[in-house]
Formats: structure tokens, sequence, C-alpha cells
């Protein structure tokens, strides 16, 4: 891989290749939080890799299937310099509804040509299970992607939202060279297990959410700021309600740290997951150039050990992450 810039580097995995400290989120280029611009987030993902980002991440479910094809134009004769994350597993009709989730061998393997079709690559360089299906054993459904991998389509394998437990299944029958899960300031809940399960198992830990779906930039200040339709408004307990208003003491107390740092919010709680392992790489989502020159100056924020306790301590968020329907998806 060659970029006209280098950021700090990370390992996909014990053997894997390394990529960028902080990668680039591509879902809501296509869908979830406003009217796509797909002239703002081609040049939005250019911008990421003239930067030195060389980690994009996608999924069929995006757009649905409409977001792969975006990053597939955004790579044309840039693929050498990247790594495309792409998953899996969330199922939705050619109207959008979602209609649960498969791990299914038979489905994955349908999934995975689809995807490398749209993306217009040969082979994907991390395929991601989106979330684990109960009605599947996990043990079949990474048999079935190693699978891929010998057959050159896929080069490595990943999980998003599953437990340690279902790591450790997994890992056993094909090594897993990264667990995607939402880790934020305020969103604690990996520290319990998976981190440690992932250093132990020498799985990348990918950080999605990593500023609280955009609450932690401080931008937000009601739901004025969000467009209509806005898919956190409608699904997101911690953008509804009382929990919005709680919620905003807490970033305020981010900001104040940040103005004390002399750097943005955003940047304040990148550098804040940086600083928690070296196996954590977050993928912040942007749509705008200037937003990832922003999140990427966070790789050379340095924090210190009392600024690092100041911000475990700024407490817990209202609401759960996800609705009821969505948590029930997670840590399977």
């Amino acid at each position: 891989m060659t970029t006209s810039t280098t950021l700090p580097q990370r390992q996909l995995g014990r053997s894997g290749p390394f990529v960028s400290a902080i990668g680039l989120g591509c879902m809501g280029m296509s869908e979830f939080y406003g009217q796509p611009d797909e002239a703002r987030s081609l040049h939005t993902i250019a911008r990421a890799l003239d930067l030195g980002v060389t980690l994009l991440d996608t999924a069929d479910v995006y757009g649905p299937f409409t977001n792969e094809e975006l990053v597939g134009r955004a790579i044309r004769g840039r693929r050498d310099q990247v790594a495309i994350a792409t998953k899996f597993g969330n199922v939705r009709g050619a109207d959008g509804a979602f209609l649960g989730v498969s791990g299914k061998p038979e489905y994955l393997t349908q999934c995975c040509d689809a995807s490398l079709r749209r993306l217009g690559i040969d082979t994907i360089d991390l395929y991601y299970q989106h979330r684990v299906d109960p009605a599947t054993p996990i043990e079949e459904t990474v048999g079935a992607m190693a699978d891929l991998v010998r057959a050159g389509k896929v080069r490595r394998i990943g999980l998003s939202e599953a437990s340690a437990a279902t790591l450790r299944r997994a890992h056993a029958v094909h090594p897993i060279a990264a667990l995607q899960t939402e880790y934020s300031l305020w969103s604690r809940q990996p520290e319990a297990e998976l981190l440690g399960t992932c250093r132990e198992l020498g799985v990348a830990f990918v950080a999605y959410s990593p500023l609280g779906r955009g609450f932690l930039t401080g931008r937000i200040r009601s739901a004025s700021d969000l467009a209509p339709g806005d898919w956190r408004l409608q699904t997101q307990p911690r953008f509804q309600g009382e929990n919005f208003d709680r919620n905003l003491a807490l970033v305020a107390a981010v900001e104040r740290a940040a103005e004390v740092k002399g750097c943005t919010a955003a940047q304040l709680a990148l550098a804040w997951l940086l600083a928690r392992a070296p196996h954590v790489i977050p993928i912040p989502g942007s749509t705008r150039p200037e937003r990832v020159e922003e999140n990427v100056a966070a790789t050379r924020i340095e924090l210190t050990a009392s600024e690092i306790a100041e911000l475990d301590g700024i407490g817990t968020p209202a609401g759960e992450r996800y609705g009821e329907r969505g948590m029930k998806l997670v840590n399977g």
C-alpha cells in the first residue's frame, strides 16, 4: 500500500497488514443521516486517501446496496492505497425493509460475490459478519467465511457486535483479524471483556461510532440540528426526549476538556480512544473533507494520564445505544 501521507499504523490481527490508526466509516454517505451527496462523498474519500487513511468501512446493507458502489467508484485507480472492509449478515429487501439476520453459508457466499461486483474489486481485504445469527452456529458461518479466504475472494475475516465467547469460538475455526463494535467515551461496554479478549487473541478492535454518532463533537445541540427523518431521531434513545438534554451535559464536559487541551471535542474523543490500547482502530464516519482532516489530526494528540482520567470520569449517557430491536442484535 502506498499513500501520499503516512499516518500512525495499527495492525489488523497478528499476521494482518498495518492500516492507518484512524479509518473512515462510509455508512452515512448513502443513508441514515440525511440526503446523500455523492459528489461530496467522493471528494471526502479522496481527501481521506490523500491524508493517509488506508481503511475504508462499508457494508452491503448501507443504502441498501449503494454504499459499496460509491466506495468502489471512489477507489478506482487507487486500489493499492486502501484496505476495504465490508460486511454481510443484515438482510434487507430491495425496498430497504430490514428482514432479519443471516449467517447461513449459502447466504454469505452470495453476499460476497455481490459485494465484489458492487465494489469492482477482486478481493475483499476484511469481510465481517455484521450481526451474529442466533439460528446458525458461528462455527458454520466462520467455516464458510474461511472457504472464501481459501478461494481468494477474501483476505481476512472479522465479526461485528459479537460477544467474547462467540469471538473465541469463531477464532478456533479460523483466525479472526478484527472485531468491530461500538466504542466511545459514552459506549464503554467493550472494556468489560471484549478489549481484553481481542488483545489475548491478537484481534484488532475496530471502534465504530467513536464520536457517539456525532453527539460527542458538540455540533448537535437540538433535534433541529439534524435533517428531517434522520435515523438517530427515530431509533437512537440517546437522541430522544429527556435523554437528549441530559446527554448535552456529558458533551459539555468533553468540550471543556478540549478547550483546555487546545483541540476540538471530536479530536479529544478520538485521541482518548487511540490511547486506550494499541489494537484499537477508530473509524469515525464523515461526509465532509474538512471533518476527515479534523479527525485525522487526532493522531497527533498525546494525552497525559491525568487527562485520560478526567475523560474516564465524564459519566454515563442516558439511554441505550439502540432501541429494543437493535439491542437484541448486539453482543451476540
